[in-house]
């Protein structure tokens, strides 16, 4: 198991040729002993990226609510009622005003969020003042607004974008569990349509959904085995909003997020894995133990779209704890 893992992390993540996952090399990867598995997680790390570093993203939601999907984890479907004020698409001002905010906080990444199933044009143009606006501040810049065209993909790169996220947030067998309103096809044409434009992709998914061990490695092997693996791979810990279908599921046992962490670090050797939603919830030890198992960027700043987020001071005196740098 190990040799395949460790020559994978010498290939060129973009050629088409980087080793296809099976399930079954993916499962057993997640039923190896933790110390094991961590072992081969840290060594991937290290031979792919500076041990110690952190690239930190801030996340602004520009616009709030009212999303006519129905993700069950979500307080910003307008499905569920989570007492979630909506609000229109925030300002050019108000959004640049943020950017600069954090890029003097830290972050080198500026990422918004937008509840929409999919843009529309006049909304995209909205976007794109905002990404060129944040883009000269010397910032770099992802967007997350739903379902995109390959026309749209290709307006928001010629804006200059660097990142789009787009989760597929479980594996496909259970995305039907937890999604009806699109399909786990539809988001991969999305991610598609982006790869196509030539933007870098930012995609991951979320634990805790009551999903088993084999969906989550059922997810990740699908991000592994794309022609190129997405460049940012967050990984969320469902965070559990009153008024969401899943608002009273079991909390996801720390060792499993660290198992997950460490395996997508393995199946994902050049990408970098974020520790995004549900960092409140989480020790310092078990991040710590995620940053040693290979997640090497983190979602920074006091809120994550909706939901709470460490203030930035605590996550400065937590990387000096760890001597961990931000970037």
């Amino acid at each position: 198991m190990s040799t395949h893992c460790c020559d994978h992390s010498h290939d060129d993540s973009s050629a088409p040729h980087h080793h296809q996952w099976t399930l079954a090399e993916v499962n057993a990867l997640f039923a190896l002993p933790f110390n094991d598995l961590l072992y081969l997680a840290h060594q991937v790390h290290r031979m792919n990226f500076k041990a110690n570093e952190v690239q930190l993203s801030t996340l602004l939601n520009i616009k709030t609510g009212s999303c006519p999907e129905n993700c069950s984890y979500c307080p910003q479907s307008a499905h569920y009622n989570t007492g979630l004020k909506k609000e229109p698409l925030m300002s050019l001002d108000t959004v640049l005003e943020t950017a600069k905010r954090a890029k003097s906080a830290g972050a080198s990444r500026f990422c918004m969020g937008a509840a929409w199933r999919s843009p529309r044009d006049a909304d995209l143009d909205k976007v794109i003042e905002m990404i060129q606006a944040i883009k000269a501040e010397g910032l770099e810049t992802c967007v997350t607004l739903g379902m995109l065209t390959p026309a749209q993909a290709h307006k928001l790169k010629v804006a200059g974008l660097d990142y789009y996220n787009h989760n597929i947030d479980t594996s496909e067998e259970h995305y039907k569990e937890i999604i009806t309103t699109r399909t786990f096809q539809d988001r991969i044409e999305t991610i598609e349509n982006v790869r196509q434009a030539g933007i870098n992709v930012c995609c991951g998914g979320i634990v805790g959904m009551g999903e088993e061990v084999e969906d989550r490695a059922s997810m990740l092997m699908t991000l592994a085995n794309m022609k190129e693996p997405p460049e940012s791979v967050p990984i969320n810990m469902l965070v559990k909003i009153e008024g969401t279908p899943l608002e009273n599921n079991e909390a996801v046992d720390p060792f499993d997020f660290i198992r997950t962490i460490a395996v997508a670090r393995i199946l994902m050797p050049k990408s970098r894995v974020r520790l995004s939603a549900g960092r409140t919830a989480m020790s310092e030890e078990m991040q710590a133990l995620c940053h040693f198992a290979g997640a090497n960027s983190i979602f920074y700043g006091e809120t994550l779209l909706t939901t709470e987020n460490p203030v930035p001071a605590k996550d400065v005196a937590f990387f000096e704890k760890l001597g961990l740098t931000g970037i």
